[in-house]
């Protein structure tokens, strides 16, 4: 690395040199100055990668020095050293591109760090230069994912070497793979080969934005972009089944310039995949002049679904998600956003009624980051995969399974089944042909809890279900659960949820 130092003091000049001498033997001191106009005229002679200078010094201080060199267009890195600790000397030396600014005494770990950091960049865009760079898929790469800035050198390099002017019409075609990327990558990338190759009458470049998750098709050199895109629409309806998990965009743009700006806006358009489903595909901006109407699922599948997880009954479950699933998907065209907002809302009533019947696996659920996705997804089968991940974290009851205790096993399933006639611990006891206290203590033990307290909870869990569930009146669920009196299961379910039956089914419902 050539390096200038710019500093009006020799002691630190020398300092400097010292200990850039031990850090590396790659730094070469290639000229040093007193001042800020010897400095401008050692950085035209030798073309330094690095100025070190001061601020404060006679006849051109380290600021003008810089403007200067920054108004002549030369690219060079800089450390600036200063005694003075005022934000303005800092403001104004990082709006002149400088890389580090440490002040006066410099203690050598700074410097080493500030040093590294100068070198890790250089070296960085040393890799972005295109000869290094190679071929034209990693510069339109580099372009398109915003880590390079196709300036003078590159757009004279990417003219010569592959006859890609700056002023010239580009199209990309983008294939979206969600979280299948890299699991389908090679296989996609094969069709999109073939599909390419079709045109011959643009030239094209494969490339993969990875952190989009998509692979991109860049045709360039073509008479009429519309002809290309309906070229683009019939290859994707042709060859459907081979891209039926993908979803497909296209963009076009005048200059190499805006197609960077082109595909940034389709990628937030590829959630219109939701909406308009396989074998389409999203062509921006034509996509934001579409007409939606408005999304409201219907009411009865969330009730259907409530009814199933309340009767733990998992086909229920199923069939009510896939009617949801299948709602979307008649004919009309509603938007993205509101189809995921319908999706949210949904599966949030999964998670409730879950909760309140006891249903759902807190512990291993991270609801927010669940619905989050939802939220993000671009696809269909994102929402899918989403739904039933939710769903799997509603257990089906299986009361009884991690009892030990073989007595108590079958006290709590004969509760389970006669709960609703009233049955006693006595009852239970005389049928187990063992004594009532023995029978709770044993209870106790193995439950944590006595029968009577059990048994509570369990016409309460069951109350729950019964509210949210069904249309039956309070007195029919009292009967129904071994209570002869609606007026005393009111008080009950009061003084355990802290709302009457009535005020919790409207709550739920």
């Amino acid at each position: 690395m050539k390096i200038v130092i710019v500093e009006d003091e020799i002691r630190i000049r020398e300092g400097i040199t010292r200990l850039l001498g031990k850090m590396s033997s790659d730094y070469e001191i290639v000229g040093e100055a007193e001042n800020g106009e010897e400095g401008l005229q050692l950085v035209i002679e030798k073309s330094p990668e690095l100025i070190i200078t001061d601020i404060k010094m006679p006849l051109m201080d380290g600021l003008e020095m810089l403007q200067k060199i920054h108004e002549s267009g030369t690219h060079v890195k800089a450390i600036v050293l200063s005694a003075y600790s005022e934000f303005e000397y800092a403001r104004q030396a990082m709006k002149l591109g400088v890389t580090e600014y440490l002040l006066k005494p410099i203690s050598m770990n700074d410097f080493s760090v500030a040093m590294d950091h100068v070198r890790g960049q250089i070296e960085k865009e040393q890799l972005q230069k295109p000869q290094q760079l190679g071929s034209l898929e990693k510069i339109m790469e580099g372009i398109l994912s915003g880590s390079i800035i196709p300036d003078v050198e590159i757009l004279q390099f990417l003219k010569n070497r592959f006859q890609v002017l700056e002023k010239m019409p580009m199209a990309a075609v983008c294939f979206y793979m969600g979280n299948d990327y890299k699991k389908n990558a090679g296989i996609i990338s094969r069709e999109i080969k073939m599909f390419a190759a079709r045109k011959k009458e643009a030239s094209h470049c494969i490339i993969s934005l990875e952190n989009d998750k998509i692979m991109a098709v860049i045709f360039y050199g073509f008479q009429d972009g519309k002809m290309l895109e309906r070229w683009t629409q019939s290859q994707v309806l042709q060859n459907s089944r081979q891209l039926s998990d993908v979803g497909i965009g296209w963009t076009q743009a005048d200059t190499i310039f805006c197609l960077t700006e082109q595909l940034n806006q389709l990628k937030k358009c590829f959630d219109w995949n939701i909406a308009l489903g396989d074998g389409v595909v999203i062509s921006y901006p034509k996509i934001t002049k579409i007409q939606t109407v408005p999304c409201i699922y219907p009411v009865q599948i969330e009730h259907k679904m409530k009814l199933a997880i309340c009767g733990n009954d998992p086909q229920k479950m199923q069939e009510a998600i896939k009617a949801f699933h299948d709602y979307f998907q008649e004919g009309k065209v509603y938007s993205p956003k509101e189809i995921k907002e319908c999706y949210v809302r949904f599966l949030w009533s999964v998670i409730n009624v879950s909760k309140e019947v006891g249903n759902l696996i807190h512990k291993e659920m991270q609801q927010q980051k669940l619905l989050e996705k939802i939220m993000k997804a671009k696809m269909r089968k994102e929402l899918m995969a989403a739904t039933q991940t939710i769903v799997s974290f509603v257990k089906i009851d299986q009361t009884g399974n991690e009892i030990r205790n073989l007595t108590v096993k079958r006290a709590v399933n004969m509760l389970q089944e006669f709960y609703t006639s009233g049955i006693t611990l006595e009852e239970i006891a005389d049928k187990l042909q063992i004594t009532p206290e023995y029978l709770g203590t044993q209870f106790h033990k193995e439950m944590g809890v006595t029968f009577s307290t059990y048994l509570k909870q369990v016409r309460m869990s069951k109350a729950k279900e019964l509210l949210i569930g069904t249309q039956l009146k309070l007195y029919e669920i009292a009967e129904k659960l071994g209570y002869s009196d609606s007026k005393y299961f009111s008080k009950v379910f009061k003084e355990t949820f802290g709302q009457l039956p009535a005020e919790y089914r409207k709550t739920h419902r």
